[in-house]
């Protein structure tokens, strides 16, 4: 068990790293387009047509907080024996919010489908995002122990 928690916070923060820069989705329109957006890509495109509110809650959300929350444990498992440290509820509490990317992401990918117009497909980025969030929170109930 003892060798556990440090490969799953290790495959979390792995996990998360290629979440955040492989492409999360192929979206194929008229034979002849073709999109694979990262969620680097997403933000900085939503960022740059104007859409700074959306690009800011999107960042906030599946960037920022869960960087944060791994920092933080990684602060408590390896910040030494005495310190103490614990992962502040409210890290735990947004940890929540962080599959609503993957969530939004199905949302698409069931709108093309569906719609006819475009052809959509998971890539391995979305497949990375989802394993962090999950191993995330594996390592956070690990971290409570």
């Amino acid at each position: 068990m003892r060798l556990a928690f440090p490969l799953v916070l290790f495959s979390a923060t792995f996990s998360l790293a290629l979440g955040i820069v492989l492409p999360l989705i192929r979206v194929d329109r008229l034979f002849l387009f073709s999109d694979e957006p990262s969620l680097v890509d997403m933000i900085a495109g939503l960022w740059s047509e104007g859409d700074w509110m959306l690009a800011c809650v999107i960042g906030l959300f599946s960037v920022v907080f869960p960087c944060t929350k791994l920092g933080l444990l990684h602060i408590a498992a390896y910040g030494g024996q005495g310190s103490g440290f614990q992962v502040p509820g409210w890290i735990r509490a947004m940890a929540n919010w962080s599959m609503l990317d993957v969530v939004l992401v199905a949302l698409v990918i069931f709108a093309a489908k569906t719609s006819g117009l475009a052809t959509a497909y998971t890539m391995p980025g979305l497949w990375f995002f989802a394993a962090s969030a999950v191993l995330t929170a594996a390592a956070s109930q690990m971290a409570r122990r």
